[in-house]
């Protein structure tokens, strides 16, 4: 089946504090969105990207594919208000049945073995969406109380979240809603179960300087 890559990099990533965004940052002298599409290229060479980018640095992503992916499928696409709206504009750009992957593409410590069990995953069950379980006590902390639970219970929700085009297509044609916290979220609200698998604890979304260099140690 056709696949169908989005990788997210609509954000300016301020809790860097860099006036360029994360996504363009270098580690090992390479932008991260190099390495993000990278690894999907390697598990399937054929896969169609769509990067979604801030309008003002369109020609910035532009430059790194001509420099690194010449003669790979990569297109464009303009990245929205929110995250919702990022993801609704690259999913315009699919236009045949496939497995659709939405990415984070400052998550670029992604392997290519996640990315294949979250396409045969979705293949039997429809979505993948892959998840760890919290190794820390976890609280919820409200205005004058705070209580312990089950640290077993909480799932840390990574991406790529992948889906069939025929669920994610049309559950994205809605407008914005505060609980659509993700992916899955905005499917689960069209009525349609999302499938979890393991996902992976190098996954880790490159937010802070800390994450650079841990991410420059394991790559």
């Amino acid at each position: 089946m056709k696949k169908y890559a989005v990788l997210v990099a609509g954000g300016i990533g301020t809790r860097m504090n860099s006036s360029l965004p994360k996504q363009f940052l270098l580690i090992k002298e390479k932008p991260i969105l190099f390495y993000t599409i990278n690894t999907f290229l390697k598990a399937y060479p054929e896969i169609e990207i769509i990067l979604v980018l801030p309008e003002a640095f369109i020609e910035l992503g532009q430059k790194i594919i001509d420099d690194y992916f010449f003669q790979s499928k990569i297109s464009i696409s303009i990245g929205g208000e929110t995250r919702f709206h990022s993801v609704q504009n690259g999913l315009k750009m699919v236009k045949d049945e496939s497995v659709v992957f939405v990415h984070d593409a400052v998550r670029c410590l992604i392997s290519d073995d996640l990315i294949k069990k979250c396409f045969e995953n979705t293949i039997i069950h429809g979505s993948a969406i892959p998840v760890v379980f919290s190794k820390d006590s976890v609280r919820i902390v409200k205005e004058n109380s705070h209580q312990i639970i089950d640290r077993k219970t909480i799932a840390l929700v990574q991406t790529p979240q992948v889906f069939l085009s025929k669920h994610i297509l049309p559950s994205f044609e809605v407008g914005y809603n505060e609980k659509f916290t993700d992916e899955a979220s905005v499917v689960e609200d069209n009525g349609i179960k999302v499938h979890l698998i393991d996902g992976e604890e190098n996954n880790i979304k490159i937010t802070t300087p800390l994450d650079l260099i841990f991410a420059e140690q394991l790559l």
